[in-house]
This record gives structure tokens, C-alpha cells and sequence, in this order.
């Protein structure tokens, strides 16, 4: 039978327990299974030591029931944000296709005018948009969080320009098309990017000085874009300028399948980029201490980041701000933590809603991708200037 030790509330519970360290276990040995009465608290030393709640009011906090986790939310309703962006561009636009119509078509079923729009049209065009979208999400990713700056994407800081100046120059000055367009894009945007990184290498300053040495760049390739438009003909210059603004209209199941190879060997190394990027955020001296070549992976991971720009650019043309939107949308959704996979579903998730608006807002007219995601971006880079300006930093 046990019995309750009362203490009055003048005399601490502390001076209950014993003072001789050699007499500790066997006592607490004895009295596990004692309750301790106390005016007010009424606990077991059995509860005390294995962290349990026996349910009673008072005697402890509940367990708190397990969140779920932020980042597998963020990935499951961005691919079901996705597919029911798609399932609507499929549907409306210029020409809008019934639900049966569209499931018949699907189905392999040969009907007049809407099988072709479908698998000629809308379906290579939702392919590209999102293999584009998460390209340019995960390339803006690396850069934000490499640079820690989110006005560092790819299309802020040049490389964009780099793809576009060079493809413009391939188009108007040795009318390239097709693969070998997108090759000249794919070499101008790596150019310009090992450029960028040669003015600016200095050290553990790399990030704010590529930040800069990239705008000015930028400034610089646009003024050659504008001078290559403006001495060639009225047809060269307007399928230039298509170009430039950024569009799904000449999709293909070609250019498809050539951005999903590209990808395929690209992303794979966004594990151990990711990895990488940890270290990175640490600092460079802790970096160096953890055994990793700050410079060599920060080179690694502007290479990384350039090619899945160049990739998406080459087959879209520069989408405007998917880059830097993809990022900072993706690290509020998961709640501080920032993922690569998340910025690139967010990436891809932004072009095909884009798309679908760029497709119904007017009728009739069916407006490049690029307007869409610029008029989307432009607010959001003045927010987010304002806000670092009455933060300070």
C-alpha cells in the first residue's frame, strides 16, 4: 500500500527529495510509484520521468496532434493546380471543345477539327509550358538562394538576355530555326552567364557584385537586341520580336520532346545541388570548414542554373518574371522553407495559368505567354523593392 507525502506550501518541493547523491537511485527506485500531493498540483514522479499525460486536467500539456508537412502540400496541390490548368486550357480558348468531344479525342477517336487542335495544338503547347515553367522555376530558385537575394533571377540579372541577344542575332543575321536556333540561345546564355561570373568573381562579395555586373550586362545586350531589329527587314524583325515577347504558339511534340531530354539530364542534379546550397547558405567560411569549394560550387550551380534557363528560353523564347516569381511564391508557400521542387512546380503551375488567361481575357485574341507573365511579374518585383526598402535592406 503506498501512502501520499503531504508538503505544506512553505516547504519547498525540492527539500522532499534527498540530499546524498549515493542515496539518490535507491530512493528514486522506491518512490517511483508515490504520488507527491501538493496544493494545486497532483503529478507522479512515474509521469515526471517518462514524459506521460494521464489525461487530467492540469497535469500536463496535451500531445500536440502532427502537422502536415508544408512542403508535401505545396507539391500535391501544385500538380493538381497544374492538371486543372491544363484540363482548362484544353477545354476553352478560340476554339472550345465539348467534354465528350474531348474525352472521345483523347481516347484515340478521330473527330473533324478537334483532334487536331488537341494533339497538334493544345497538348504540345501544356507539355512545353510546363516543362518550361519548372525549368525557369528551379533555375530562379538556385540563383535567389545562392545570391540570397530574390531580384536575383536569371532574367533580372542577364542570362535571359544573353539567350535572347544571341538567338536574335542567329535569327536575323544566318536565319537559324528550329534546333539549331535553340542551340545558338543555349551557347549565348552560357557566354554571357561565365561572363557575368568573370567580372564579378571576387570572392566572398561574388553575390552583390553579379547581381550588378549582370544588370549592366543586361543593358548592354538589349541595346545590341535593339540594333539587330532595327537593321533588318519588317518580316525578320516581327518574327524576332515574337520571339522576344516570349511565347507557346509554335509548340511542337519536336520541341517537346527535345526540352524533356534536356531536362531529364538536367534535373536529376538539383538533389545534390540542393545539397550544396545548404552549405552555401551558411556562410562561405563554414562552407569551406564542412570540406566544400565555395567558389568551384557556386561556378557549379550558376552552370546548373544557366542551363535550365537557356533549355526553356531556346524552345519559349524569355517568359518574362517566371524566374523571379517561381522562388519567392514557392519559399511562402512551404513557410520558410525553401525547396527547388517546389519553385519548380510553382514554375510550372504560373506559365500554364498563364496560359489559359493569355487565352481568354480577350476574346478573340490570343495573347503571347510572355505579356501574361510580365504584367503578372511587374507588381510583384515594385512590392517587393517597397518592402526591402522599409525593412532596410
Amino acid at each position: 500500500m503506498t501512502h501520499p507525502i503531504i508538503l505544506p506550501d512553505s516547504r519547498p518541493i525540492q527539500e522532499s527529495l534527498p540530499t546524498d547523491p549515493s542515496t539518490q537511485p535507491e530512493r528514486a527506485t522506491k518512490q517511483n510509484l508515490n504520488p507527491i500531493i501538493h496544493p494545486g498540483l497532483v503529478v507522479t514522479t512515474q509521469n515526471l520521468g517518462h514524459g506521460k499525460n494521464l489525461g487530467t486536467p492540469g497535469t500536463g500539456t496535451a500531445r500536440k496532434p502532427r502537422s502536415t508537412n508544408p512542403l508535401t502540400s505545396v507539391l500535391c496541390f501544385g500538380t493538381l493546380g497544374i492538371l486543372a490548368a491544363v484540363l482548362l486550357n484544353l477545354l476553352f480558348g478560340r476554339h472550345p471543345i465539348a467534354v465528350l468531344d474531348l474525352i472521345a479525342a483523347l481516347s484515340g477517336e478521330a473527330i473533324p477539327g478537334v483532334s487536331f487542335i488537341l494533339w497538334e495544338d493544345r497538348l504540345p503547347q501544356a507539355a512545353v509550358g510546363i516543362l518550361a515553367g519548372a525549368a525557369f522555376g528551379a533555375s530562379g530558385a538556385i540563383f535567389q538562394r545562392m545570391l540570397r537575394n530574390p531580384l536575383a533571377s536569371p532574367d533580372v540579372i542577364g542570362v535571359g538576355y544573353g539567350a535572347s541577344a544571341a538567338a536574335v542575332a542567329g535569327m536575323l543575321l544566318f536565319g537559324a530555326q528550329g534546333i539549331g536556333l535553340s542551340l545558338i540561345a543555349c551557347l549565348g546564355a552560357m557566354v554571357v552567364a561565365l561572363l557575368i561570373y568573370k567580372i564579378a568573381d571576387a570572392g566572398k562579395h561574388t553575390g552583390p557584385r553579379l547581381i550588378l555586373a549582370g544588370i549592366a550586362v543586361a543593358a548592354m545586350l538589349q541595346g545590341i537586341i535593339q540594333y539587330l531589329l532595327t537593321r533588318s527587314d519588317v518580316r525578320s524583325a516581327a518574327d524576332a520580336l515574337r520571339w522576344l515577347t516570349g511565347s507557346l504558339s509554335a509548340s511542337t511534340w519536336e520541341r517537346a520532346g527535345l526540352l524533356g531530354v534536356a531536362l531529364a539530364i538536367l534535373f536529376p542534379l538539383l538533389l545534390p545541388a540542393a545539397s550544396k546550397l545548404r552549405i552555401l547558405e551558411l556562410g562561405d567560411d563554414t562552407a569551406a570548414g564542412l570540406g566544400l569549394n565555395p567558389k568551384n560550387t557556386r561556378l557549379g550551380l550558376i552552370l546548373l542554373g544557366v542551363g535550365l534557363t537557356a533549355v526553356a528560353t531556346a524552345v519559349t523564347g524569355p517568359l518574362a518574371f517566371v524566374s523571379f516569381l517561381a522562388g519567392p511564391l514557392a519559399l511562402r508557400l512551404c513557410q520558410g522553407r525553401s525547396h527547388l521542387g517546389a519553385a519548380a512546380i510553382t514554375g510550372a503551375l504560373l506559365v500554364t495559368l498563364a496560359t489559359f488567361i493569355a487565352g481568354n481575357v480577350l476574346p478573340d485574341i490570343q495573347l503571347p505567354v510572355g505579356v501574361v507573365t510580365g504584367a503578372l511579374g511587374a507588381p510583384f518585383l515594385i512590392w517587393v523593392l517597397v518592402r526591402s526598402n522599409k525593412e532596410g535592406s
